[in-house]
């Protein structure tokens, strides 16, 4: 299986080249995202454990569904994509919130935020997610202080909740 190719961009999110993602990783380039919050109808949020064996934070806790953008791929393709591929979720409406600009050690990356409502099976990518489970927003509040969330996420949930809180 040939290596993914991403876009890299640059400080205007404008595609600036196309690399291995080995090459985006190695080198910490800027390059796109997605993230994708999934709620289900009562409003409660998914939250799952990263495998091991994933490039970059490997084991830690998430809210988000999500993962880079491929070339030539839009944001809201990549993201339609992230869900079925690592959820199985299919067959439902994106919800585009924000865009991000996250300037991390390991990750830099435009990563642009959707939210979903599901309430059907999920079936998790072995080599992705190691567990996950719907809970009370609340209590992913609480959890966040007691698990390691990968920091991106982290970063980008408490602007998510910034902007919530502005809006209401």
């Amino acid at each position: 299986m040939a290596e993914e190719i991403l876009d890299v961009v640059d400080e205007n999110d404008r595609v600036i080249a196309q690399v291995p993602r080995s090459e985006v990783r190695a080198k910490n380039l800027l390059h796109r995202g997605v993230g994708i919050l999934v709620f289900n109808s009562k409003g409660e949020l998914y939250v799952h454990k990263r495998t091991e064996t994933k490039d970059v934070f490997p084991g830690m806790y998430d809210m988000f569904v999500g993962g880079t953008v491929s070339a030539g791929e839009s944001y809201e393709e990549a993201a339609l994509r992230e869900l079925r591929e690592e959820l199985g979720i299919e067959g439902v409406k994106l919800r585009a919130l924000f865009t991000y600009r996250y300037e991390g050690p390991k990750n830099r990356c435009f990563t642009k935020i959707f939210e979903v409502c599901y309430d059907g099976p999920i079936s998790h990518q072995r080599e992705e997610v190691a567990w996950g489970r719907f809970f009370p927003v609340e209590e992913v509040l609480r959890l966040i202080r007691k698990w390691p969330f990968v920091p991106d996420g982290m970063e980008i949930f408490e602007e998510y909740l910034l902007k919530k809180k502005t809006k209401e």
